[in-house]
């Protein structure tokens, strides 16, 4: 496990369908600019830059109409940026924002921006977070709760137990985190999550993909299946009646009004890589990415780590589960040898229990609820503490009766399983 503790990151909201037209000064604010229009928050947004400030925007806006967003850099004094902005508000159109980006730490400046209507400055050089969080907050009401956390979980390889991981870590969220869930079964031929939470919803997430324009937060709450307090389940038929060819966005409308009404969305993505599931991955806020010990584990561990990167060049990089590890007779790379062969540090090694997952998946239970005491139950608890940026509980020996306790607690789960 992770030694190291890790501050809480802020969830930005993403940016709506907008346009946003920059007029820099510098060649490094433009470059800026432009990779942020890359960014995962900034995917519906269309984002378009050009050089010379204030007057090149207060020229190009005198015969057309202004965009949503109108980002202006200026270098101070000599840009005239008061001169500009007053030009500029006479050929605004009502409801495009403008932010500024300045070189001058200056309070008066700042304030007298604020008079003309700037909806925010930004002191150079503006870090690429900061920026798409101030154009995220200009189009966030004012009250309104904060943007849900979206956590993908996706397997390495086929079979290597994501569903499990992603399941047992929503339960631990909800459950130890005491934080809102909703656990979205994506693979929607052959979703798991209905067995392995024992619910048999008579509607789930293929209401919401095949028939978009019937979306709203009503059918969304009516397609939700309710597991325990802080746990909801958006569970997949598993029914093979039609083929599931996806759009790259089938699933853009539904995550939006989960982001909207839950704090925590643990999304189980099928191991497929398509134009859809990429895109599930990249957007999201966290990524977990399940491994076996294996040589074919190491190799799309490795790709998918270097194409998330690739792809998300503003947000922490995938973190890595093995499972299954310690597999009797069983040839395995050892944790040390894949954590430098991937070149990234290992979260977390999940042991090969197969008597108390076999239990779990058979009883539609949570390994925590079949051995609460378990080390793998731990691992799952100290991973949901951690990608909510919460301290990692730490855990005392155990009690006196505890080796008396726990036959008891085995015939319980035999006799349950039975």
């Amino acid at each position: 496990m992770s030694d190291h503790a890790e501050m809480p990151e802020r969830i930005i909201a993403p940016v709506p369908r907008i346009t946003l037209q920059a007029f820099c000064e510098t060649a490094e604010t433009a470059a800026l600019i432009e990779s942020v229009g890359g960014d995962r928050r900034m995917q519906k947004a269309h984002v378009k830059v050009q050089m010379g400030g204030g007057p090149a925007a207060v020229e190009a806006y005198r015969q057309a109409p202004t965009p949503n967003v109108i980002v202006i850099e200026t270098q101070g004094a000599k840009s005239k940026p008061l001169e500009c902005l007053d030009a500029l508000a006479e050929v605004c159109d009502p409801g495009t924002k403008v932010l500024v980006i300045g070189h001058v730490n200056d309070v008066l400046l700042y304030r007298q921006f604020i008079q003309r209507g700037v909806s925010d400055y930004l002191m150079a050089p503006v870090d690429p977070l900061s920026l798409i969080a101030a154009v995220s907050d200009l189009f966030s009401a004012p009250g309104v709760k904060p943007v849900g956390r979206t956590i993908a979980v996706f397997g390495a390889k086929g079979g290597i137990g994501a569903s499990t991981v992603a399941h047992n870590l929503a339960w631990s969220i909800a459950r130890g985190q005491g934080t809102q869930t909703v656990i979205a079964d994506l693979d929607i031929a052959y979703g798991t999550a209905s067995l392995n939470f024992n619910q048999d919803p008579p509607q789930g997430i293929a209401e919401a993909v095949f028939a978009p324009e019937r979306l709203d937060a009503a059918l969304v709450e009516r397609l939700l299946s309710k597991c325990s307090d802080n746990l909801s389940l958006l569970s997949a038929p598993a029914s093979l009646d039609r083929t599931i060819d996806l759009a790259e966005t089938a699933f853009d409308g539904l995550i939006d009004h989960l982001r909207a009404a839950v704090p925590c969305i643990v999304l189980d993505v099928p191991h497929l890589w398509s134009a859809w599931s990429r895109r599930m991955l990249v957007a999201a806020d966290e990524i977990l990415i399940v491994a076996g010990p294996d040589l074919a584990s190491l190799r799309n561990a490795k790709n998918l780590v270097a194409s998330l990167r690739n792809g998300r060049p503003n947000d922490r990089g995938p973190r890595v589960v093995l499972n299954g590890v310690g597999m009797p007779k069983r040839p395995e790379i050892g944790a040390a040898e894949f954590a430098k062969a991937l070149e990234t540090p290992l979260f977390a090694s999940i042991p090969f229990e197969p008597a108390l997952f076999g239990a779990a998946a058979n009883n539609g239970q949570m390994v925590a609820e079949v051995q609460p005491g378990s080390k793998a139950a731990e691992i799952f608890a100290d991973l949901a503490a951690a990608i909510l940026g919460r301290p990692e509980v730490r855990r005392g020996r155990a009690g006196l009766l505890e080796p008396l306790l726990e036959p008891i607690r085995a015939k319980l789960a035999r006799r349950k399983a039975s």
